[in-house]
């Protein structure tokens, strides 16, 4: 993929729904075990979802996937002000890299992967303890698996802060790997 389709696809990644996207290089996205740890015991929800750990690929696994990528398109929801919007941004941002990620493979990308922002909450069955009714469109967070998110974001050159108040802004993210 050169400059040119980058640009395109950073395009589309908008039309379908994120508020920023960056075309960066997998080498960039920070893996790190203690991302983990804190996913399965920092969690309010641990282990709600079957997409979370311990569900989601081991950080290993995660370190050896990306390394077999080039590029990644870092997908970004926000400016968002007030815990009570997380979910339907995420859930907005989510969307939009599950159709990124389709889009890609139905152009001849074959090689594509996307790991979410937070919690798979597509449809909710997890929540309730029912069976997922479309596997297919499920994807793990980008911290379940073991990403920095903090790290990867600021080494795409993209703004990232911790969140201290209910009053603070801040961004959700996503990544779709591919080649």
């Amino acid at each position: 993929m050169d400059a040119e389709d980058f640009e395109r696809w950073r395009g589309r990644a908008l039309d379908l729904g994120a508020d920023e996207a960056t075309v960066m290089r997998a080498q960039d996205v920070v893996v790190a075990d203690w991302v983990r740890m804190k996913c399965l015991f920092g969690c309010d929800d641990p282990k709600s979802h079957r997409t979370c750990p311990p569900n989601a690929p081991p950080v290993d696994q995660t370190r050896r996937i990306v390394g077999e990528f080039e590029h990644g398109i870092l997908l970004e929801a926000g400016p968002i002000t007030g815990v009570e919007k997380s979910d339907n941004e995420s859930l907005r941002l989510n969307r939009a890299g599950l159709a990124l990620e389709r889009e890609l493979f139905l152009h001849g990308f074959h090689k594509v992967w996307l790991m979410g922002s937070g919690p798979c909450d597509l449809c909710g069955a997890c929540t309730r303890g029912d069976e997922c009714p479309t596997p297919e469109r499920a994807r793990p967070s980008m911290e379940g698996c073991g990403i920095d998110v903090y790290s990867t974001v600021r080494k795409a050159g993209r703004k990232i802060e911790v969140v201290r108040t209910k009053q603070d802004e801040y961004r959700l993210f996503a990544l779709v790997l591919v080649d």
